[in-house]
């Protein structure tokens, strides 16, 4: 049962999250770390497939504290242009700590299991870096996400899996920065790294520019082996 909201209530007021239910609870919940569109139909929809795997799945308002509600596309220019400028406006560091308390809120309901899995992409896939390293989250996974490179450190903090998707290609983390990050974190006993050839940034956006249908189903599949190995 898809399209339901929840309150996430903070110190500094409350914000919304998309919720994706599956047919049969308890179940572990996945949380979806929005692109740079907001809570948008490419993330609903993510949510709705992962409630179809049998997850809780809940897509939290980042951009709460900039411009709640946000929902935009990356079909026109003028929406790039708006999502640019939410991008450079949001705060990563208090974006986690938003995370935090969705992670909370969510391992406490009690359609979840307690076990509750983040899942980034673009922006998204920095937080889901970040979570992995700040939360208690039991398994992450990064779809390109962009700055990676610059916190590749906090990975000392790692206690639970985390998995990440490069695009070789991705113009937004050029070679220098994955070769930084593959560096870093290739050996890392928690960490597990595919990076993906000729593909560049948003390979699995679908109905996206740059949508490989093909690296995406190999990305996705290799999510959802993580997580049901993590999660279940």
């Amino acid at each position: 049962m898809a399209g339901q909201t929840l309150d996430i209530k903070t110190p500094d007021g409350a914000f919304s999250a998309y919720v994706a239910r599956p047919a049969q609870t308890p179940a572990p919940a996945i949380v979806v770390l929005q692109e740079i569109f907001g809570v948008n139909k490419v993330m609903r929809d993510i949510c709705d497939d992962y409630a179809a795997q049998g997850y809780l799945a809940v897509c939290p308002d980042l951009f709460w504290r900039i411009e709640p509600g946000v929902d935009i596309t990356d079909q026109s220019e003028a929406e790039w242009k708006k999502a640019f400028e939410l991008m450079n406006a949001f705060d990563p560091d208090q974006g986690v700590r938003d995370i935090r308390v969705v992670i909370d809120t969510i391992r406490g309901n009690a359609d979840c299991t307690g076990k509750v899995g983040a899942v980034g992409f673009c922006l998204g896939g920095l937080l889901a870096f970040t979570t992995a390293t700040r939360t208690d989250a039991d398994a992450s996974v990064a779809y390109y996400g962009v700055g990676i490179e610059q916190r590749t450190g906090e990975a000392e903090r790692l206690a639970h899996p985390l998995m990440l998707h490069i695009a070789e290609e991705d113009q937004f983390v050029p070679k220098a920065a994955q070769e930084l990050i593959l560096g870093a974190l290739k050996n890392h006993p928690q960490i597990q790294i595919h990076t993906y050839p000729g593909c560049d940034h948003a390979f699995a956006r679908k109905g996206g520019e740059h949508y490989n249908a093909q690296a995406a189903e190999a990305a996705n599949a290799r999510t959802a082996a993580f997580f049901e190995a993590n999660l279940r």
